[in-house]
């Protein structure tokens, strides 16, 4: 994924609109907590910048790493993806699971049947005016390697996006119990699924992995 990632399309926007039309079509599917058909645009997650620098006084970070599970509006029910990276760097990795393409096509079919699959960033993954829910939680320089690890073998191994088995919920959550944390069921709506991950978590904002692992 090569493209810079440019700002979500406004609600107005034709091609959103379209998204809408689409996602009313789908109405008859279960309410999937994956589904998005917000229009998107591929872009390359390693040179991407995420919140400035902190603010001098500010609370320093529990960790040199973390990994942000993070819920954004969407033409349809919302999306859940991640955020990962190192506390003291602007940039920063997403990765989440959505149908692949621009088309509204997959993410139609995906309700009824597996669909190819994208896992990099989708459009306005970094654009905090679109951000609904997000709960932080870092790791140590030990853990984080492996966390990461993780994430991008699970990129690597789900080739596909379904909207009541294989969806964004889902991929947070496989990451989230890797991490040590609890988690809900994967068929909630993202912003009720990253509010109940931090919740039933008790707010823990640090992960130690076991032993084993």
């Amino acid at each position: 994924m090569t493209d810079s990632t440019t700002p979500a399309a406004t609600t107005g926007d034709a091609q959103a609109e379209g998204a809408q039309t689409t996602a009313a079509q789908a109405a008859t599917a279960p309410p999937a907590a994956a589904a998005q058909a917000t229009p998107r645009k591929k872009t390359d997650a390693s040179s991407l910048a995420a919140a400035g620098p902190s603010k001098p006084g500010a609370a320093q970070p529990r960790g040199p790493y973390y990994v942000d599970f993070r819920a954004r509006t969407a033409a349809s029910y919302g999306h859940a993806f991640l955020w990962y990276g190192k506390s003291s760097e602007r940039e920063v990795e997403v990765a989440g699971l959505h149908p692949a393409t621009d088309s509204p096509v997959p993410y139609v079919l995906g309700h009824v049947m597996p669909v190819p699959s994208e896992t990099g960033a989708s459009y306005g993954d970094l654009d905090e005016e679109y951000l609904l829910a997000n709960y932080r939680v870092y790791l140590s320089d030990q853990d984080a390697p492996k966390v990461f690890a993780y994430i991008q073998k699970l990129q690597k191994t789900t080739p596909f996006w379904n909207a009541t088995t294989t969806n964004c919920t889902w991929f947070i959550g496989q990451v989230a119990s890797f991490m040590g944390l609890k988690t809900p069921w994967h068929m909630m709506y993202p912003e009720d699924y990253v509010n109940e991950l931090k919740k039933i978590n008790g707010g823990r904002d640090v992960a130690t992995l076991t032993s084993g692992q």
